[in-house]
């Protein structure tokens, strides 16, 4: 992808000591930080200058769901320093006593955050957590099929594109979505609303091609699907192979979502971490990976740096207006059984 609208990093891989396994050019051992993220949030360029820069080797281990990421800590991995854990799961791990509180005086990039994300419901007081990306869940749809663009979650339910919708692989965000449409919290425990919930799900099963969290953007693109719920960065980056998608956020309320940074407590590398943090929420290097990724950054500095075909994309940085009507996901406790539960028996049948 070139990048424009934003500086590119003075990235000097040839100084990165990359392929020298944990000893520097001297031959002296260096510190190494475990990094565990997402696994389309890993740039290598980016890691090399960190590298380059604290003249340190960095280990990237990646997983594909915070389920993943709980389980491998669960199980008793402790090796890793950072990790990229959703909202909710900020909550959870804060919970299970798996972070440790960051130093907001190492991690002065930090301070420049986005307004509406500097007092979170999972982390009020920001203790244990950095946002790092964040975006809203909504439905990229191809404007040269549908005449009109769509404002609500019933269009998912329209017989006429049948074989044609792609739901995201993902039982919370999926309940979420018919949820919100029904007039009700993403958030509810209720077990008659989630088995109602359910019901719909059911009747519109027949309908959905596929429920992918991985490659809905490229089934837009090629135009398999002309409806897709999913993650307004993904669409946008489906936007730019095919100039006919569009994203919208359906007037019942959606999503609102932020990947945060995280030291853990386990971590080998606490201090190494927090500068790992810090260098991350750089406007630079921020905006470097808002730009790649199609995701919004938290960093304030860094919207400002990000081309204007980012910035000015409703699928990356949502209208302020929007936020009212957005919702965060949370941590529902032993109500998740009822999720669970609901969402195999969605998918057995």
């Amino acid at each position: 992808m070139v990048l424009t609208g934003v500086a590119l990093l003075p990235l000097a891989l040839g100084l990165s000591g990359c392929g020298q396994g944990v000893e520097g050019e001297l031959g002296e051992a260096r510190p190494i930080l475990h990094y565990f993220t997402w696994s389309d949030y890993v740039e290598p360029e980016l890691i090399a200058e960190f590298e380059r820069r604290e003249q340190v080797k960095v280990v990237v281990d990646t997983f594909s769901s915070n389920e993943e990421l709980l389980a491998k800590l669960q199980s008793g991995a402790t090796g890793y320093d950072v990790a990229v854990p959703s909202d909710f799961m900020v909550a959870i791990m804060i919970q299970q006593g798996l972070l440790q509180e960051v130093d907001s005086q190492a991690i002065p990039n930090a301070s420049s955050l986005e307004s509406h994300l500097q007092a979170l419901p999972f982390d009020p007081n920001g203790r244990f957590s950095v946002p790092y990306l964040w975006g809203t869940v909504g439905i990229g749809y191809d404007s040269d099929i549908l005449s009109a663009a769509p404002d609500s979650w019933a269009i998912l339910w329209e017989p006429r594109y049948k074989g044609r919708i792609s739901m995201l692989n993902d039982q919370r965000e999926v309940f979420g979505a018919v949820l919100r449409s029904m007039g009700q919290s993403m958030n509810s425990t209720d077990p008659l609303v989630i088995e109602a919930a359910k019901e719909r799900l059911l009747l519109q099963k027949p309908l959905v091609k596929t429920y992918t969290s991985d490659h809905y953007d490229q089934l837009l693109a090629s135009g398999e699907v002309v409806l897709a719920h999913g993650w307004g960065g993904q669409v946008a980056r489906a936007m730019a192979e095919r100039p006919s998608l569009r994203y919208v956020v359906p007037k019942e309320g959606a999503t609102l979502w932020a990947d945060c940074l995280v030291l853990l407590k386990s971590a080998p590398q606490k201090a190494l971490g927090m500068k790992f943090i810090n260098y991350l929420m750089e406007p630079e290097v921020a905006a470097h990976t808002s730009e790649r990724l199609r995701f919004a950054s938290a960093s304030r500095p860094a919207r400002q740096l990000v081309s204007p075909a980012v910035r000015d994309n409703p699928a990356v940085y949502p209208p302020l207006d929007q936020l009212v009507r957005l919702e965060w996901m949370r941590d529902v406790g032993k109500g998740i059984r009822l999720y669970d539960r609901a969402w195999t028996e969605l998918k057995m049948q």
